[in-house]
């Protein structure tokens, strides 16, 4: 089987966790959000409610849906499926997080890789720590890698080196500093690949060379404005090509995307997005995408 190297192909197979298994009650939510840095405390209830609408449009789409299941040595975060691993053609990386407090996330998800018979072709050793937000497919040979606060450069390094039989062209990103270590900032946090020629981007974080280079390849360009990017607009999950879901409150990003010819899926997400900080992208860690 062909897994994954693609942001935007259709959407096969995908890993979530629910808010059930990631915040546990509201009692653990009290106890521990601010041990996460989310923004304010997320309401229990509520949080299962959006889960439920953003989870209503995944099965639309996606044929096989994975579920995390609960772990004790996970937290809050464990919510954002997303970043304890990256997927290649043929099988996963189990990285591990720049955000201490979710590094015990990639054993528990190697486990449930090992058990659900999916391959894992490496994992970062010594030193090395990577979050899944800083790995971007900008094509299917074409690999960028932010570097930042949660990916050093010996991530980089060995990621080179798992990543080299199935990419031409691995492009190292600089990251801003921007709002500072405790911030989650990821490339993804700024870039978010839709379609084969379309992104959705928030320039002022941009390097210019990235964008240079986006642009010279034909591919457009959505600009997120700042109130939008603040409440997560950039982060913009492909179901397949042009087949999009953003959070709900983004309507200059939703137009852009509208008007370049994409079918925009909204969803309420106060709870499970703003207030830890993790869009649709993060949410979802899908496995294979197919053309």
């Amino acid at each position: 089987m062909s897994y994954l190297s693609s942001m935007y192909q259709p959407m096969q197979r995908v890993i979530v966790k629910r808010p059930q298994e990631a915040f546990k009650s509201q009692e653990h939510l009290d106890e521990h959000w601010r041990t996460f840095n989310y923004v304010s405390v997320p309401d229990y209830a509520e949080a299962l409610r959006e889960y439920e609408t953003f989870l209503g449009i995944l099965e639309k789409h996606v044929p096989q849906i994975d579920y995390l299941p609960e772990a004790e040595e996970t937290g809050l975060d464990s919510l954002y499926a997303h970043d304890p691993v990256k997927f290649t053609p043929a099988g996963a990386i189990i990285l591990k997080s720049g955000k201490s407090l979710r590094q015990p996330e990639a054993p528990v998800y190697k486990r449930f890789l090992e058990e659900k018979g999916i391959p894992v072709i490496g994992e970062l050793e010594g030193d090395a720590v990577s979050d899944g937000g800083d790995i971007v497919w900008v094509d299917d040979r074409t690999i960028a890698v932010g570097r930042g606060y949660r990916t050093n450069d010996e991530a980089i390094r060995q990621l080179r080196e798992i990543t080299a039989p199935f990419v031409d062209d691995f492009i190292e990103v600089q990251l801003p500093h921007d709002r500072g270590e405790a911030e989650c900032l990821h490339l993804m946090s700024f870039l978010s690949i839709v379609d084969k020629d379309l992104a959705v981007v928030y320039s002022p974080l941009m390097p210019v060379f990235l964008r240079q280079r986006l642009v010279e390849n034909g591919v457009r360009l959505i600009e997120v404005p700042q109130d939008e990017y603040d409440k997560i607009g950039c982060n913009v999950l492909a179901l397949a090509p042009r087949i999009v879901v953003i959070p709900a409150g983004n309507p200059v990003t939703k137009a852009g995307l509208e008007e370049a010819g994409a079918t925009v899926y909204e969803y309420k997400g106060d709870e499970i997005s703003y207030k830890g900080t993790g869009g649709p992208t993060c949410l979802t860690c899908p496995v294979v995408r197919r053309p």
